[in-house]
């Protein structure tokens, strides 16, 4: 997504719970627990003590709310890439990460077939 695109998104203040480990071959495979701090459809903010860095894959699940969803999807599992590291921590050591959504898919019912939503086809 190309940075005048994610500007145009809305972002919503707000914690959601988040749930994420790193993906690739030298990443800590470690599912970390957490929360996002703000939610857009193109990405999310939030805080963690994980070893990441600018350009690595995580794999997410988040509540997304209908504000962003356009629907009532409690929760979201996507693939996403850090693409912005906050260098101050915060008062308990954690760090601030923003993630851009590569690819989601929203969690269906039982019986259902998963449906992947590609984000760029817009």
């Amino acid at each position: 997504m190309k940075g005048s695109e994610r500007r145009q998104l809305t972002r919503y203040n707000l914690r959601t719970p988040l749930r994420f480990r790193a993906i690739g071959l030298s990443s800590d495979k470690t599912e970390h627990f957490t929360e996002a701090l703000n939610v857009s459809r193109g990405g999310f903010y939030f805080a963690s003590s994980a070893a990441l860095q600018i350009g690595m894959p995580i794999e997410a699940t988040l509540r997304m709310p209908a504000e962003v969803t356009g629907s009532t999807v409690e929760e979201t599992r996507c693939t996403a890439r850090v693409v912005h590291v906050r260098n101050e921590p915060y008062g308990d050591g954690r760090i601030g990460f923003g993630a851009e959504i590569e690819e989601f898919r929203a969690r269906q019912p039982l019986g259902a077939l998963p449906v992947q939503v590609d984000r760029h086809a817009n």
